[in-house]
């Protein structure tokens, strides 16, 4: 699971603030940059 904080975040929690700066849309913040619907977070690390 994931941790923000010190909450663990569970299936059906709301997502915390997050803003992210994009490579070509400028600053991305979410959950609002999800609109009205379902929305999908991918991140991708490429190096550990």
């Amino acid at each position: 699971m994931a941790r923000e904080g010190s909450s663990i975040l569970d299936s059906g929690d709301p997502l915390p603030t997050l803003t992210f700066d994009t490579v070509a849309h400028g600053r991305l913040t979410l959950p609002t940059g999800f609109g009205d619907g379902w929305g999908v977070l991918l991140i991708y690390r490429a190096h550990w």
